[in-house]
């Protein structure tokens, strides 16, 4: 089987890596960092295969999949119909209301004055999220009146998001713990992955900005079977069938982002694709044929053979950044000790934001998040360490990383 992967980060380098282990895999486009990854440039839906695999959310709320599938293609994604789960907030927290799926309480508004007017008549903290795409920066918790002001003027206004940011969803903030669950879907049926915990903030303790995530590790230790079968049964089993109701035929991954309140799990977002970067934790923990079950559910056939398996060990994912992520990345610094870092015994490297620099340069940071270094062991602890052994021998100028990925669940202490 030959498989296209969608995308060029992180998440798609992981991807790539756990499907070549029984089919022959290629990535559009892919980047200069992918070691031992077959990449084109060629667009994804002119590229010959057997079956694609779309990484990112952009370019399936953009539609990809549906226009690969009216050219025969099998794609392991949903169309821009499911996609909308993602590409906006606002559909997607009146389709969970509908489904009486638990999430917060919340209101969708577009009229300054009105956000504004919400804003003072309600308790914080506050959770205020762009509708439309943010590449997971579009959200913020504040306890402060004034900064809740200020960024909802600055998303309505189109200064902070563009057009994404022109309608708001202010929810209630939910406490507890955070999990991510995602589940392989064929339309009908479901199947949990390996559960995971990210980290959104950028600064050790959960602090700082929101970003795309800065690390993440699996499995959890307190989400059990007990735990996984309600989020099934609560979460995703209900918003599957609720978008089958609306005629969406939804198949690949929904990844469901939780907070474990007293009342039980709330979903606090769905996205249509793996995380990033729990995709870096849970994908090589996968100790079954992943390109069979995809094919399984982009052919709307799931069946028992096709549930994900995982190992019994544990992985942790410490993501680099530029300085200036999120909000501004300085680029084009050369990056040393890749190669002594992935020779680390139990360490991956995936790479994201890279480019190749000037001749006999190596390469060269390209972006916010810029590798994502996994160690894998018998246990957190010691999969944790050798993620950060590995995290030691990489640098640039100004390298942005959390040093508490796992702490505590590790039993480090942080």
């Amino acid at each position: 089987m030959k498989v296209c992967v969608v995308g060029a980060g992180a998440r798609e380098h992981a991807l790539a890596d756990a499907l070549s282990k029984s089919a022959d895999v290629v990535v559009a486009p892919g980047n200069p960092g992918m070691d031992g990854v077959s990449c084109t440039d060629i667009p994804p839906e002119h590229v010959g295969a057997d079956l694609w695999v779309v990484g990112p959310e952009a370019p399936l709320v953009d539609g990809l999949a549906d226009r690969i599938r009216a050219r025969g293609g099998l794609v392991f994604g949903p169309g821009a119909d499911g996609a909308r789960l993602e590409g906006s907030k606002a559909w997607m927290k009146d389709l969970l209301s509908a489904a009486r799926v638990p999430t917060a309480s919340y209101r969708v508004l577009a009229d300054q004055g009105e956000a504004l007017q919400y804003l003072r008549t309600t308790r914080g903290p506050w959770v205020i999220k762009t509708d439309g795409l943010a590449a997971g920066k579009g959200v913020l918790v504040t306890s402060s009146l004034r900064e809740a002001e200020k960024d909802v003027r600055a998303k309505l206004s189109g200064d902070a998001f563009g057009d994404a940011g022109r309608r708001l969803v202010i929810e209630e903030a939910l406490e507890g713990e955070e999990l991510s669950l995602m589940a392989v879907c064929d339309g009908r049926r479901a199947y949990p992955v390996a559960s995971a915990q990210d980290y959104k903030r950028l600064g050790d303790g959960g602090t700082g900005t929101n970003t795309g995530g800065m690390g993440a590790y699996s499995p959890v230790p307190f989400a059990d079977g007990e735990l996984e079968g309600q989020v099934m049964e609560r979460a995703v089993l209900p918003t599957l069938h609720a978008l089958k109701k609306r005629g969406v035929d939804y198949r690949g991954v929904l990844y469901a982002g939780l907070m474990l309140t007293e009342e039980g799990p709330k979903v606090l977002e769905f996205n249509v694709r793996f995380g990033d970067p729990e995709a870096q934790v849970v994908l090589p923990r996968w100790a079954g044929d992943a390109a069979a079950t995809f094919a399984s559910a982009a052919e709307g056939r799931l069946s028992d053979a096709d549930a994900p398996t995982f190992s019994k060990d544990s992985a942790v994912c410490v993501v680099l950044a530029s300085p200036g992520y999120p909000e501004s990345p300085r680029v084009g610094a050369r990056i040393e000790g890749l190669r002594q870092a992935r020779e680390v015994p139990g360490a991956t490297v995936y790479s994201a934001g890279v480019a190749s620099g000037p001749l006999g340069q190596g390469l060269v940071t390209a972006g916010g998040r810029v590798l994502a270094v996994v160690g894998r062991g018998p246990d957190l602890a010691s999969a944790r360490q050798i993620a950060y052994k590995a995290t030691s021998l990489v640098s640039w100028p100004d390298m942005v990383y959390r040093s508490d990925i796992a702490g505590i669940a590790a039993g480090a202490g942080q």
